[in-house]
């Protein structure tokens, strides 16, 4: 065990007896109810606390119960397609909680993890993401479940009445987890006052998604953004026929709506497939753009689409750090090749940028002076370059600042293979878990040094608004003209504009 973790339980279990806690007494009592979970190794746990109830397409609210609840296991994943044999009452509305502390007063800050998935599929229990070593470091670690595709984002509102708010549930199912947390957060030893949101991918886009919630206001204090500035393009325009195309299908009426209320989720969710490829068609993995059911900008529940560069001006005090991985979706096809080489390299440049190739090479070459024919042909070509889009805007309205970075490191799994900084790879270092992630060999030390420092900054950043390592240089704000991000790798550092002209060149080809 690190000295500090030993320092931090011995600080833990001296603040819970001067308080008449016994150590290792799980059972609180919360809003909703009274409830027990587990403690191991100076870390308290609880998993599968239901935070809110509510009837299909309407608001969440908050839930009571009688007696007490054992929180030992996570709950189902939120009804989804691909994954339909959860309850949805329990799997939409779960939490979990790590802390080092109960009812001690210690005011750690409180961490809110939102998963990625897009807005369809996930869970907060999905991947590395158990909250044991930021515990330790420190804070109070949340993880979340809510309602997600077309039980999260069926528009009804054409219908008026109770189903004018049906639109957006599944973020306003976030807004009551943060208004549980806020409440709850004392009881975990967390400050009601200091709670950061943070998500990768879908989780990063929710995220960005809250910044533009007038509902959200006051009920956090800074935001991450991991490889998740993707643009909505999903107005009322579009959300509306879709939700009366689905209804239509369904066989209701706006006499027979409430009706949707107990349809089967198989039922529904196969028509709300088959209405979204007729009227949208399939989204393209990796694709910019994301439609069908996500959250709308109705300018009420959420004012405009994150990304579009930037964001509303609703929390200009609100810190927020952006970036992203090196090759993004790419995992190990090419770094995996014993036989792929600078000549096959070329020839798919070749093919995806013509007569502008060699223009292509001689940017990324001066962008990453280190890169290998692999790169080449494996470097994201848009997430970066919208995340810089949209620190340009973030950075350029005033207010806090933000923070950019870069994850260019590159591991090995357990079979010796190289691995990419692929789509992700940040959520195992960001938790201190890289041991939980396959495509990491168990045994590299140098993953153990680079999930600490991100993990370390990760912290920072919640506990001061400034993201920090022992292990880094100081990391300086983001403004589009200095272009300062911040390198994870072995060798971490930050970089001013090096790679501006590439990622101009690769908006030519966004798609």
């Amino acid at each position: 065990m690190k000295i500090r973790t030993v320092i931090i339980a011995a600080l833990a279990c001296s603040l819970a007896m001067a308080c008449g806690r016994k150590e290792g007494d799980t059972l609180v009592k919360i809003t909703s109810g009274q409830i027990s979970g587990a403690y191991e190794d100076g870390i308290y746990s609880y998993k599968g606390i239901q935070y809110a109830e509510a009837e299909r397409f309407q608001p969440a609210k908050p839930v009571k119960w009688d007696g007490v609840r054992e929180c030992l296991e996570y709950a189902p994943w939120a009804k989804q397609a691909g994954n339909q044999g959860s309850d949805e009452a329990t799997g939409n509305f779960a939490l979990n909680v790590w802390t080092a502390g109960l009812e001690d007063g210690a005011k750690r800050p409180v961490m809110m993890w939102i998963h990625g998935g897009g807005f369809s599929t996930g869970a907060g229990s999905a991947g590395p993401v158990d909250g044991t070593e930021l515990a330790k470091k420190g804070v109070v670690l949340i993880s979340i479940n809510h309602r997600l595709d077309v039980l999260g984002f069926l528009d009804l509102s054409s219908f008026g009445g109770k189903w004018e708010n049906s639109v957006n549930v599944g973020m306003l199912d976030i807004v009551e987890a943060l208004k549980w947390a806020k409440a709850n957060a004392k009881t975990f030893g967390g400050d009601p006052d200091n709670i950061t949101i943070f998500g990768e991918s879908g989780g990063g886009g929710k995220v960005g998604t809250l910044l533009n919630m007038p509902e959200s206001k006051g009920l956090f204090k800074k935001a991450i953004i991991m490889s998740g500035a993707k643009v909505n393009i999903t107005d009322s325009k579009i959300s509306q026929p879709l939700g009366e195309s689905v209804v239509a299908e369904l066989g209701l009426t706006a006499e027979t709506i409430d009706q949707i209320q107990t349809i089967d989720f198989e039922t529904l969710s196969a028509a709300a497939r088959k209405c979204q490829a007729a009227s949208l068609g399939a989204r393209t993995p990796g694709s910019v753009k994301m439609w069908g059911f996500c959250p709308t900008a109705d300018g009420k529940t959420l004012l405009e689409q994150p990304y579009t560069p930037g964001f509303t001006n609703l929390y200009p005090d609100i810190p927020v750090m952006i970036g992203s991985t090196y090759n993004e979706l790419e995992r190990t096809q090419y770094y995996s090749d014993p036989d792929f080489n600078e000549a096959l390299a070329l020839e798919i440049l070749d093919k995806r940028y013509g007569e502008r190739a060699g223009e292509f090479l001689e940017l990324i070459k001066e962008a990453y002076p280190e890169s290998k024919p692999e790169d080449w042909v494996t470097i994201d070509s848009n997430i970066r370059l919208l995340s810089l889009d949209a620190a340009d805007a973030r950075s350029a309205a005033g207010g806090a600042p933000v923070y950019s970075f870069l994850l260019t490191w590159y591991g090995k799994n357990a079979e010796g293979r190289l691995s990419p900084s692929y789509h992700g790879l940040d959520i195992p270092l960001a938790f201190n878990n890289p041991g939980d992630e396959r495509a990491i060999n168990p045994k590299d030390e140098r993953a153990d040094k680079i999930a600490d420092i991100m993990s370390d900054c990760w912290v920072n950043f919640a506990k001061t608004g400034v993201p920090s390592s022992p292990s880094l240089p100081e990391w300086e704000p983001y403004t589009k003209e200095t272009g300062a991000s911040m390198i994870l790798d072995d060798v971490c550092g930050m970089k001013y504009n090096f790679d501006r002209k590439l990622e101009t060149f690769l908006k030519d080809y966004l798609k």
